[in-house]
């Protein structure tokens, strides 16, 4: 491929799909008391979500610093490749900018072209564009034409999660529209999408109808023509088996991945699930 395509830790895709698709990962950080971490470090999410439940305070979430995505870029430029570099919404972290400043350096001292694109969404949505990308890239597509690819995914792709609670983005500070829902009323399970920021989409009062909602959603994305859809969790891996199940009867095939939510993202959500889709054409 003359394009390669590199993302940040955040989309949580399964390691057999970043090797298939060859995607290069820069991580951000997130740890308590000063003591920040690269995410993938984290590798038992059980301790690190039961932590983050006893916590009195919110680990800290930092973005990637530019010598960390120089020390990603630098061999793919050695190589001969162009890079195409999709992140986490702009509106939730800096990733982007850092991988911006990065790629003026590539530019300057290699010439190398490099092209940051904010995925304006996170998670398994932003797993969604990465694919596209690497899809497009591997069918020989130069620069611009991955870009556009990515941008027209973005177009058709919808994601929604239902949380436990609002209390962890509140805290975080990425609450967002979501605001209008805080103390509205008690014991609510949200439903959200996420976008260049978080916002609300609904809500309801029982975990059970959260999860029926969600699978009424998969619906939605079936009747669009969807082929391309994911499904995660944090610390519900029971439900999000289900979810797979349900979805896999209803779009007729199963979702190109199901994984768990990392520190960086469960920081700000806490436990939920999440599912996400590509409407068709």
């Amino acid at each position: 491929m003359s394009v390669a395509v590199v993302t940040d830790s955040t989309p949580y895709l399964p390691p057999h799909l970043v090797e298939r698709w060859g995607v290069k990962q820069v991580a951000l950080y997130v740890g308590w008391d000063a003591d920040l971490r690269p995410e993938p470090e984290y590798d038992d999410l059980d301790v690190f979500y039961a932590r983050l439940k006893e916590s009195p305070s919110l680990p800290v979430t930092s973005q990637p610093s530019v010598g960390d995505f120089l020390a990603v870029y630098e061999p793919l430029a050695e190589a001969g490749h162009d890079i195409v570099s999709v992140h986490i919404a702009e509106g939730l972290s800096g990733t982007c900018e850092s991988g911006r400043e990065a790629g003026r350096v590539m530019e300057a001292n290699h010439g190398t072209r490099v092209q940051v694109v904010d995925g304006a969404t996170g998670a398994g949505g932003l797993g969604l564009l990465v694919i596209a990308a690497a899809r497009a890239a591997e069918g020989g597509e130069d620069v611009d034409a991955v870009v556009r690819a990515i941008h027209d995914t973005r177009e058709r792709l919808d994601i929604w999660f239902c949380l436990d609670t609002l209390e962890y983005l509140r805290r975080g500070g990425r609450i967002g529209a979501a605001q209008a829902l805080v103390g509205s009323a008690l014991q609510i399970k949200p439903i959200l999408t996420f976008g260049t920021e978080i916002s609300p989409v609904g809500r309801v009062r029982t975990r059970k109808r959260a999860f029926e909602r969600m699978v009424a959603y998969l619906g939605e994305l079936r009747d669009r023509g969807a082929t391309d859809w994911c499904v995660q969790h944090a610390q519900q891996a029971d439900e999000a088996a289900q979810l797979v199940e349900r979805g896999t009867e209803l779009l007729g095939s199963e979702p190109l991945f199901c994984t768990e939510v990392g520190p960086v993202l469960g920081t700000h959500l806490g436990s939920g699930l999440l599912v996400g889709g590509v409407a068709g054409a």
